[in-house]
């Protein structure tokens, strides 16, 4: 299947979408479809303790919400599974990549365990 017959999988990685040649109709769907695919990439990967702040605040299956988590992980076996750590409930929950599109860092958890790497980049904003 080509770009143009109607993907809907839109998590075609960066690498794929940089050897593709240039569109010549910005109005196509193979224009839409690799600006989704760019707008996938752009999601955050956050790092085990960093403290994110959701664009929206997700509801739960007990129907409460949370908008303020931090990242962390749990052991299923030998694998580990990201998990977020609610800050209100102190609970744990899986969020989905699509959740934490539109979210923002409150603090990195590189800055809080190094005084070092702090002043470093600190230095570099």
């Amino acid at each position: 299947m080509e770009e143009s017959a109607g993907p809907v999988e839109s998590r075609a990685p960066l690498s794929l979408l940089a050897l593709l040649s240039e569109l010549k109709d910005p109005d196509s769907y193979a224009h839409a479809w690799r600006q989704r695919c760019r707008d996938w990439a752009a999601i955050p990967d956050y790092e085990e303790g960093d403290r994110i702040k959701l664009a929206a605040p997700v509801t739960l299956t007990d129907g409460s919400t949370c908008q303020i988590v931090t990242a962390t992980h749990y052991r299923r076996g030998r694998q580990k599974r990201r998990c977020y750590r609610i800050e209100e409930t102190g609970g744990l929950v899986r969020l989905s990549k699509a959740s934490l599109a539109g979210s923002e860092l409150l603090s990195s958890a590189k800055v809080a365990t190094s005084p070092v790497l702090a002043e470093f980049l600190a230095g570099r904003e």
